[in-house]
């Protein structure tokens, strides 16, 4: 009775068996992938942005580079915590990645429109990332996850704001 009650675990690291652990993983490497070829965007935006908006537009897109960069390495340095080694390369972030790279000349809006089709990529797969971790109790992986959600939801809205703003002033 105390073996059924007591659940056994083969192998735990930090309370994961492998296949937690391993599920995790799957999970943060798809995000940190998404996240790196995001952040690339950002900085190539922030490089290249020109018209009306540079200033508005290149300030911004520095300040979110500079937060994607922050979460990347959030999201790498989490994966170490599970004693595995994160995905690293340029191929195999583009490889894993939902999230596609972009040209250089494109117009301020259509940077935004770019980003926020971005953003409901990785919100889908941070959303998957706190179910897979929910169903494996890893409540640091779900906490850490959940900061990114809240702050790119928040910059979703901004962003579409900021959109909307341009939209009525063409029609107007």
């Amino acid at each position: 009775m105390d073996n059924i009650l007591k659940k056994e675990k083969d192998y735990s690291k930090l309370g994961f068996t492998n296949l937690e652990a391993t599920e995790i993983i799957l999970c943060l490497n798809e995000m940190l992938s998404n996240y790196q070829v995001h952040f690339h965007k950002l900085q190539n935006f922030h490089w290249n942005v020109k018209g009306r908006d540079f200033f508005e537009l290149h300030e911004h897109f520095e300040k979110m580079y500079k937060q994607a960069f922050e979460n990347v390495d959030l999201i790498a340095e989490r994966i170490r915590v599970f004693g595995m080694t994160p995905v690293s390369t340029m191929k195999e972030y583009l490889n894993l990645s939902e999230i596609k790279e972009a040209p250089t000349d494109l117009s301020g809006e259509f940077m935004v429109r770019e980003i926020l089709e971005d953003y409901e990529v990785m919100i889908g797969i941070m959303i998957e990332t706190i179910d897979q971790a929910s169903k494996n109790g890893d409540t640091g992986t779900i906490d850490m996850v959940n900061g990114f959600v809240k702050a790119m939801e928040k910059d979703h809205w901004q962003l579409t704001a900021w959109l909307s703003s341009k939209e009525e002033n063409t029609i107007k």
